[in-house]
């Protein structure tokens, strides 16, 4: 066990996400108090749903093919099934997701990074601080 390492990277899809009001009318502490910086890596959203899309078709072959899976349903789709299922889970859960959770803590980010379809960095935006 590493007990005081020199670098910790915390990970996560809402780990910029602000405080949450106390019960007794205080603002309470959000997980990125405790950060010394913080990056957020940014993409068009059309890409972030391609980049799942793409997830969704290799893990029929892998992950989803374990029968104990959750997922396992998926494993015998057709390419074309897969890839509307996909979709349809993107719009439903992913996008919404996206939009309403993740995109607001963008601007808590001391640094942004901007990402292209092939995944590299297309723009960095560090905030002063």
């Amino acid at each position: 066990m590493v007990r005081r390492p020199d670098v910790l990277i915390v990970e996560g899809l809402n780990v910029l996400a602000p405080a949450r009001p106390r019960h007794d009318g205080r603002q309470g502490l959000a997980l990125s108090d405790f950060f010394d910086f913080s990056i957020y890596v940014d993409a068009k959203t059309s890409h972030i749903e391609e980049w799942y899309v793409d997830r969704f078709r290799k893990l029929r072959s892998t992950a989803f093919a374990q029968p104990e899976s959750y997922f396992h349903r998926y494993a015998s789709l057709s390419d074309e099934e897969a890839e509307t299922t996909a979709r349809e889970i993107w719009k439903r859960i992913n996008e919404p997701n996206l939009e309403e959770n993740v995109l607001p803590t963008r601007g808590r980010a001391q640094l942004v990074l901007t990402k292209e379809a092939d995944h590299t960095v297309r723009r960095m935006l560090l905030r002063k601080v």
